[in-house]
């Protein structure tokens, strides 16, 4: 009796070796294609709608129905609403944030991320991307100056690789100082007089995460900085003096590689003598500034961070990656220790003396992608020598770009000599000049160029963030030409 064979309905959903999924495939990926091209189409950074319009139509766009939709209506709609009123961070004058143009690999890399759907928590989810994730970890390290006693995890970014830091730094301080397992015991009694010292540039990161670890934001306690934004070490040396003298206990040293507005970095080999001296954990947040290592001119400025106890390092800043891809790196790999936890199901002690790497022991995310291949896609396709090219061009270009703005008469700037790329200024106006620079900066963004504003003691700045090897000086100087003429159209209104 012959039987008549039903097509699967699944095929044309699930990726398969199928007909239909691949023509559905192919049909996606045109599309996709488009999508980006049209994208990458738009004149200015921004050409979308005021917020609440987008509110609006993306609320209108978000309902489902029980019946299949051609994905090429979906795409329609797609394009209308989401594309449409999206920031075009690749375009030359989309200079605002810490938020870099990808690279053409690392775009392919997220797609195969995505396709292959790997689950770095334990080697049988993750088979060869387990050791690729280790490899990278271990090319890391060894660029920073790392031992092979080293090691590190890939994060979602600074604020988890910060938070990293600050969850072991404590763990391992209490063990040594107390003989307490803070894992299995929660926090000493003493908790509450434990201390942090970060500059009171650092990224907010380090408070954010003294809070969730049950310790407060009154744990941390900032420190000056000098002229050029860095931790100001005489003051470093008297607040821990002074905390020693208070029977306080400061356990961590946070220094900064790259501070969000002003790029600065912090002393750090004076930092790991005071650290050593001292004998307190010393962390370095090089998310922004991390990307030196790779540098032709600035490499110098990491000088002393193989010292560190554990150092944090973002990959979609000035090593060009997709969001997110970040790393936490540590200088003794044994003190992931501290937080490993056991699942019978995940990484249960037999894999362990088998030999059997389940990554899920050295971080605190459980299921987690396979992010270091688009960053092993972009090294391998690019090269280390065009990588350091890339990121020096953009330290350049600041260095050029603040030294035309203090010739200026209208502007007053506040980085002009520039330690990475970021350029702090304003435009100078005889009247409400911190209400002129916040309208320059919006009308700025619907109209033709996309910057930042900031607050610096009380006052409102303008700020260039220039990440992308492409933006020339003309284009900021016709940026400047614009903030010029909003200016004093402002300025007469305000």
């Amino acid at each position: 009796m012959n039987k008549t064979i039903k097509a699967n309905p699944f095929d044309t959903t699930i990726l398969n070796n199928g007909v239909g999924s691949r023509e559905l495939r192919d049909q996606l990926l045109k599309a996709t294609e488009t999508l980006i091209s049209s994208l990458q189409s738009s004149e200015h950074p921004y050409s979308g709608k005021a917020p609440e319009e987008v509110e609006s139509e993306i609320r209108q766009l978000v309902s489902f129905r029980e019946d299949q939709t051609s994905f090429s209506d979906v795409v329609d709609d797609l394009n209308k609403t989401v594309i449409d009123n999206s920031l075009f961070i690749s375009n030359e004058k989309s200079i605002a944030h810490l938020h870099c143009p990808p690279l053409i690999p690392a775009v392919v890399g997220e797609l195969l991320i995505g396709a292959m759907n790997q689950s770095l928590d334990s080697w049988d989810q993750s088979p060869s991307a387990t050791f690729m994730d280790q490899e990278m970890i271990q090319w890391l390290t060894s660029q920073f100056g790392y031992s092979e006693a080293s090691d590190g995890v890939f994060t979602s970014g600074g604020t988890q690789s910060n938070y990293m830091s600050v969850l072991l730094a404590r763990d391992d301080y209490c063990k040594k100082q107390w003989d307490h397992d803070v894992k299995q015991s929660g926090l000493p009694a003493q908790f509450n007089r434990m201390r942090i010292l970060c500059s009171e540039s650092a990224h907010f990161t380090v408070k954010k995460s003294a809070a969730q670890l049950g310790l407060g934001e009154n744990a941390v306690i900032t420190v000056q900085t000098d002229e050029n934004h860095r931790m100001s070490l005489s003051h470093l040396r008297s607040k821990i003096a002074g905390m020693k003298s208070e029977g306080l206990f400061p356990f961590l040293i946070v220094g900064t590689c790259g501070t969000t507005d002003f790029g600065s970095i912090d002393p750090i080999q004076e930092l790991a003598v005071i650290a050593k001296e001292e004998n307190i954990w010393l962390h370095i947040d090089a998310a922004f500034g991390g990307a030196l290592i790779l540098s032709h001119s600035h490499r110098e400025k990491l000088n002393g961070i193989h010292q560190a106890n554990s150092i944090t390092v973002d990959f979609h800043k000035l090593f060009y990656q997709p969001i997110s891809c970040g790393a936490f790196l540590l200088k003794n790999g044994m003190h992931f220790n501290l937080m490993n936890h056991v699942a019978d199901y995940l990484n249960p002690e037999e894999d362990r003396d088998e030999g059997i790497l389940n990554l899920v022991s050295k971080s605190t995310q459980t299921t987690r992608r396979f992010d270091s291949l688009k960053l092993y896609l972009s090294l391998k396709t690019i090269g280390t020598n065009l990588f350091a090219r890339l990121i020096d061009s953009t330290f350049e270009l600041a260095t050029d770009v603040a030294d035309y703005l203090s010739e200026q008469n209208d502007f007053e700037v506040l980085t002009k000599e520039p330690e990475l790329n970021t350029v702090v200024f304003r435009y100078v106006s005889d009247q409400e000049i911190n209400q002129v620079n916040r309208n320059i900066q919006q009308e700025l963004y619907h109209s033709y160029a996309a910057i930042a504003k900031t607050t610096i003691d009380g006052k409102n700045y303008l700020k260039f963030t220039m990440l992308n090897p492409r933006t020339t000086l003309k284009d900021v100087i016709n940026i400047v030409d614009r903030i010029r003429v909003l200016g004093e159209k402002w300025r007469k209104h305000v």
